[in-house]
């Protein structure tokens, strides 16, 4: 009896897994498209050296986009992003904050690694500008 319990629930388990798969075929993955990839932050004074942007996507596939991990060039640079799936053609952002305090003024260019769910897996954002003194 226990066998004929466990084969079921297996046999169930293994059915509603291919329908899931084939009710997904013929849909294009999700898709992540940054309205731009870079921006610059032009000049701005040490004393105000906290300056934030924000990069704003759309997801373009037929799947609900997922943004995995966003990840910093260096510890000045704090990305805060969309946790919620977003849905096919909805939009989502993408908020970086570059902190200055302690480093030396002048032109920096910063780069934040976006991973998703999406066809393509990763893309590269980047921020610039001139701290002066």
């Amino acid at each position: 009896m226990k066998k004929l319990i466990l084969a079921t629930l297996l046999l169930t388990c293994c059915m509603s897994t291919m329908v899931a798969q084939n009710s997904q075929k013929g849909q294009k993955p999700a898709q992540i498209l940054f309205t731009k990839t870079t921006h610059n932050f032009g000049s701005f004074p040490e004393k105000e050296s906290k300056v934030t942007c924000t990069f704003t996507y759309t997801n373009v596939g037929e799947q609900p986009l997922v943004i995995n991990q966003a990840i910093a060039s260096c510890g000045c640079t704090v990305p805060e992003y969309t946790k919620a799936p977003v849905m096919p053609g909805e939009k989502g952002e993408l908020k970086v904050t570059y902190n200055g305090a302690g480093k030396f003024p002048g032109h920096f260019k910063k780069s934040i690694t976006v991973r998703t769910n999406g066809a393509v897996e990763m893309t590269r954002l980047y921020i610039e500008g001139d701290m002066t003194e």
